[in-house]
């Protein structure tokens, strides 16, 4: 394992940090900010200053130069990770497409489709969502029902996709849709790029138990896809998906150490201010809970360095999952005992709680989403172990 960055690596965190100092204004971290703003005003703000830090040269820091990026390195990228949560800078509207559409493109699209796509993703011209989850098809995705029948050039496609992040927000979408007739599982899937303001599409926003609407379920009734807007071959879904998916991996356990040790010390603070700190139970959770984190951020560079000797991690990413979705849940399951019957508060002794609730209510959602903390161990066990099924 390498804990250290190269000279060149540093100069960039010297850069990028000079860069967030001087494009995040004051105002953005004053607590209550953003819930200020509303949903919809939020999200253009958040967008406004994506597509800003792109054109100052700050995003796709480890993708190619000829598709827009910085040509960085993974220490690099990890850098940026630690970075832009440290400076508190606004959530990426655009998640889902960096990470994992845009990599895809780059491996596998045609000439048309990488000219299409990549730039406008990254300079957040067009919002891209993910439609992989249906309601009868969660942490297994090979029962998805959606089905798209071919009529020409086309393929008219009909079904429902759910807990899909920026549904409402979202320009087009990256989905699985079964177009072989009769098919089953795994196969006659394919991968298609659907436009999402089209006759046809109707996305409706899901509220979460915070009062947001981050997810959305989106229904396609008649929606037509020429058959030239699929990623990877027609009936090789599958295959494009796991290539996808395959792209979340490398140093995000930095990203989310850094956040997680942020929100530590904002929950030690709490119960320094309301005397519960003195609790030897509370000390000792606390102190488990900072030895977790600890273990994830060794783990994280751990992977970066594997990462960085040109190793293919593949499914141990599913580790990765596994130990910062719990870390994360840990954490604010320690809030809950810091604060006792509190808890159910918006503020205590004038403290407001309510970004700390919304944490603590968003970290139940964590084991689930991206592939169940069941999913994850039984990958681990069976891909990376060796384990039998």
């Amino acid at each position: 394992m390498d804990l250290t960055y190269t000279p060149a690596e540093e100069d960039f965190r010297r850069e990028l940090r000079s860069w967030l100092q001087a494009n995040i204004p004051q105002e953005w971290g004053r607590p209550g900010f953003w819930e200020s703003l509303g949903e919809d005003e939020s999200f253009r703000v958040r967008r406004d200053w994506e597509r800003d830090k792109a054109l100052a040269g700050f995003a796709g820091i480890s993708w190619p130069t000829e598709y827009g990026g910085r040509g960085g390195t993974p220490g690099m990228k990890a850098i940026y990770d630690e970075e832009t949560v440290r400076a508190n800078a606004p959530r990426t509207v655009n998640a889902l497409g960096l990470t994992f559409l845009a990599p895809t493109v780059m491996a596998i699209g045609s000439d048309a489709q990488k000219k299409e796509i990549i730039g406008p993703l990254l300079r957040n011209e067009v919002i891209w969502c993910q439609g992989f989850s249906e309601p009868g098809a969660g942490s297994d995705l090979a029962a998805i029902s959606t089905r798209g029948v071919r009529d020409g050039d086309h393929f008219v496609v009909n079904g429902q996709k759910v807990w899909t992040t920026n549904a409402v927000h979202g320009d087009k979408i990256f989905t699985m849709v079964r177009t072989e007739p009769g098919s089953q599982r795994h196969r006659g899937i394919s991968m298609l790029l659907i436009d999402m303001h089209q006759p046809g599409v109707d996305a409706r926003p899901l509220k979460q138990m915070s009062g947001a609407s981050e997810f959305g379920e989106v229904f396609f009734d008649d929606a037509r896809v020429p058959a030239t807007d699929s990623l990877g071959d027609i009936g090789d879904g599958w295959r494009t998906a796991m290539l996808l998916l395959s792209f979340e991996r490398g140093a995000s356990g930095i990203a989310q150490y850094t956040e997680f040790r942020r929100q530590y010390d904002e929950i030690v603070g709490v119960a320094r201010k309301l005397g519960r700190d003195r609790d030897p139970v509370v000390r000792d959770e606390l102190a488990r809970v900072l030895t977790e984190l600890e273990c994830l951020r060794l783990h994280a560079m751990h992977v970066l360095t594997q990462v960085e000797q040109g190793r293919d991690l593949g499914f141990e990413a599913s580790m990765t999952k596994l130990q910062w979705s719990e870390a994360f849940q840990d954490l604010w399951e320690v809030y809950d005992q810091v604060l006792g019957e509190d808890a159910t508060l918006d503020a205590v002794d004038g403290i407001d709680l309510r970004p700390l609730h919304a944490q603590a209510m968003w970290s139940r959602s964590v084991t689930i989403w991206g592939g169940s903390s069941q999913v994850q161990r039984n990958v681990t066990a069976e891909r990376v172990l060796g384990l039998p099924r």
